[in-house]
């Protein structure tokens, strides 16, 4: 499957809690989208792989997402390796997705920075003609996105771009509230509470997503940050 636009992501969830709206108007807009989960949050105080598992089905169904797969490669122990890079790359040359979306240069949760940084190599490695796969004869071609960019995590940063998710912003909460183990938890039941159950974490998402709407003139907007240089424009008009 050839893809418009692959968000990577540390863990299940990542992708719906930063990009969730960009998402939701590439699919509108008729593009095709995938998301590569690294890891499948097995580390998590709650919930558990199973029930994380189930919570992706949803979310994926809600964005109306064309690609999901998970590459397993350990909660909290992230490696920037060569086998993990071919991993990712192989990933990659299959899809040959023209944009790629990817986590914050650096971050509160260590698993987010490690994320990055083995993505960044492995999107830039990928593009190598003589970056050979041996287990894998079918993603030999080099490619690489013309595009790289970062979403916003825990931390902010000064923003390159702003994508206008107004009229997205329902899908994108509803894509996040199926992860109804770790979001909006209204009985803790038998597992703790953590920094991301209670309601008042989902109001902080919610009023970022208002900020950052209103710096770019939107109601909703959600921030990114060029990874790979910048935006090359066919003509100044297509600013707007």
């Amino acid at each position: 499957m050839k893809l418009d636009v692959l968000v990577i992501a540390a863990h299940p969830d990542d992708a719906e809690l930063n990009a969730g709206g960009t998402i939701a108007s590439l699919v509108a807009e008729g593009k095709k989208v995938g998301i590569l989960d690294l890891t499948r949050g097995e580390m998590g105080t709650r919930g558990t792989p199973e029930t994380r598992k189930a919570e992706v089905n949803r979310a994926s169904s809600i964005l109306g997402i064309h690609y999901r797969s998970n590459l397993d490669l350990g909660d909290s122990i992230i490696e920037n390796s060569r086998e993990n890079q071919s991993k990712l790359i192989a990933e990659i040359r299959s899809l040959k997705p023209d944009m790629c979306l990817i986590g914050a240069p650096y971050d509160r949760h260590p698993d987010h920075g490690k994320a990055t940084q083995l993505c960044l190599d492995a999107l830039f490695y990928s593009g190598l003609v003589k970056y050979e796969l041996e287990y894998d004869v079918t993603a030999s071609e080099a490619w690489r996105p013309k595009i790289i960019a970062h979403y916003m995590q825990d931390r902010p940063f000064e923003p390159d771009f702003i994508v206008d998710i107004t009229n997205h912003w329902d899908v994108k909460k509803e894509a996040i509230l199926a992860f109804n183990s770790q979001f909006n938890v209204a009985d803790a039941g038998k597992e703790p509470s953590t920094y991301i159950s209670n309601e008042t974490y989902f109001r902080q998402i919610e009023a970022r997503a208002r900020y950052f709407g209103h710096l770019a003139g939107f109601e909703f907007g959600e921030p990114f940050k060029k990874a790979n240089g910048p935006v090359g424009l066919a003509s100044i008009s297509n600013l707007r």
